[in-house]
């Protein structure tokens, strides 16, 4: 895990060094039912379009074949009790990213807020499988380093799709690496339990948006468009603390860890 948090690190600082290069045209077809249509090619600040491009197709293909149909299985034999458990046991460890952001961004009502969620969770949720201090008024919050970065006012770069990892951009490379170091339990087991986790975490989620993710990738004229706005989009209303409209935008690998605000104790949305 910490070294994957290194090569992500290492990739946003290399890109930031070499500068927005002239855009490539990507050697692949955007994955859409709409193959005549014509796409507005202005938006996001996206001058790494044809790497961006590249990494997007090779991330789509590991969905597509491998992520999704993995998914598929894991919701057909999984309750959704089952995997909204998983999810707020997951969302209940990401605790200590959240809190530190908090304090970081000088935030106290949201921290108490989230001690007391933490500690609600963990004794009577058992650990978080459920979430009872949802009941008592206590709103889950989302915070991460990237957020905390732009609230000091660093911009966020250009457009950044990351292998994998998908939709970002140089600020949140560097939030990811960040909150990856705080996470506690990667430093007392071992890698392939970690490796083991995190792909637990990553399949469940992908199987509560499968549905949603199989209707944005059937509609959109421009999938990668449609991601890059959508993800420009919800990462400034985080910045700035704005009611977000819908859903979080997710796809494949991407930013599910984001979703866990959602945090709910019934079934599968």
């Amino acid at each position: 895990m910490r070294r994957e948090a290194i090569r992500i690190l290492c990739t946003a600082f290399v890109l930031l060094a070499v500068g927005a290069a002239p855009a490539v045209e990507p050697a692949y077809a955007v994955v859409n039912d709409n193959d005549d249509a014509t796409f507005d090619d202005s938006g996001p600040n996206d001058p790494w379009e044809g790497f961006n491009r590249g990494i997007f197709w090779f991330n789509e293909r590991v969905d597509i074949y491998f992520l999704r149909p993995v998914s598929v299985g894991w919701d057909f034999v999984m309750p959704d009790m089952v995997q909204t458990a998983i999810k707020n046991v997951f969302a209940n460890v990401r605790f200590p990213v959240i809190f530190l952001n908090d304090l970081l961004q000088a935030k106290p009502i949201e921290a108490s807020e989230d001690l007391g969620r933490f500690v609600l969770n963990t004794t009577v949720g058992i650990g978080g499988i459920w979430d009872p201090a949802k009941e008592f008024g206590l709103a889950a919050n989302n915070e991460d380093f990237g957020q905390t970065l732009g609230y000091w006012g660093v911009p966020p770069g250009p457009y950044l799709v990351l292998p994998f990892l998908g939709p970002s951009n140089p600020r949140d490379a560097v939030g990811l690496a960040a909150d990856s170091a705080v996470q506690p339990y990667p430093y007392f087991i071992s890698w392939y339990i970690s490796a083991a986790i995190t792909a637990t975490n990553m399949v469940n989620t992908r199987a509560r948006y499968i549905e949603e993710i199989d209707e944005n990738r059937k509609t959109a004229l421009d999938y990668y468009s449609f991601q890059r706005n959508a993800y420009v989009s919800y990462r400034e209303n985080l910045v700035e603390d704005r009611e977000e409209d819908g859903e979080t935008p997710t796809d494949g690998l991407y930013y599910f860890e984001d979703e866990e605000e959602e945090s709910d104790t019934g079934g599968d949305e």
